[in-house]
């Protein structure tokens, strides 16, 4: 939330699933009441107006499904999915069923989703980046931005596939080390671009930078990694 309203957005958090968490680790998490989620959903379309979504921990298969009924009644919203299935350090957040359930009925109405090198594996089944994101595109998915933070290198690299003849990459300055939530905040700012009115590359620039800023930043918060400071303001 702090990232969407960093980037001059406001936030309507609707919340999916609970954890037990530090900068170290997941150690718990449990999906909220399907039909609990229903009503936040209804209850803020009908209050306010949404302009782009972005998901996150969503718990299991039928929070899924909730959350597509409501997609399936707004389809001009842009949806940013980051498809997320490990914490960094290692906690588990989705099983094979939510697993399945996310690429077969939520990633066809998203226009983006942005899995890091691990999840894009998992979920394309496949150890190439761009074998798995073509196989993620061959079951509906509109475009795939995988991820580089989890690699080596002087840079990362973010790549997005889309059904263009070729992918379009991004290299931004490595820094070093890990951090808590920096995808998280990448597919929070990609939505946020979306909701004013960038195109979905211009999108993912402008939070490519923003992240890149909030990790020259970042906060020893705990004794795990360090968390980026989204609470900069970004002048656009």
């Amino acid at each position: 939330m702090q990232a969407i309203t960093s980037l001059g957005c406001h936030p309507l958090p609707v919340l999916t699933c609970l954890t037990v968490q530090d900068t170290r680790n997941v150690y718990g998490a449990e999906a909220v009441n399907p039909e609990l989620i229903r009503e936040q959903l209804r209850c803020i379309a009908e209050d306010a107006p949404i302009h782009a979504v972005k998901t996150g921990a969503l718990g299991n298969s039928a929070v899924v499904d909730v959350l597509v009924e409501f997609l399936e009644k707004h389809p001009d919203i842009p949806v940013i999915t980051d498809p997320v299935i490990k914490a960094a350090g290692g906690g588990d957040l989705a099983d094979d069923e939510l697993l399945a359930t996310m690429k077969e009925r939520l990633f066809p109405l998203a226009e983006m989703i942005t899995p890091n090198g691990i999840e894009l594996a998992l979920l394309g089944e496949c150890d190439d980046p761009a074998e798995a994101a073509r196989k993620l595109l061959s079951k509906g998915c509109a475009s795939v931005l995988a991820t580089g933070g989890h690699g080596t290198g002087v840079h990362i690299t973010n790549t997005l596939y889309n059904h263009a003849l070729k992918p379009m990459s991004w290299d931004v300055e490595r820094i070093g080390g890990e951090y808590h939530g920096t995808g998280c905040t990448l597919a929070a700012a990609i939505a946020a671009g979306r909701a004013l009115g960038l195109s979905p590359r211009a999108a993912i620039s402008q939070a490519q930078n923003y992240v890149h800023r909030t990790i020259l930043h970042a906060l020893e918060v705990g004794r795990g990694q360090p968390v980026p400071d989204r609470g900069i303001l970004w002048e656009r």
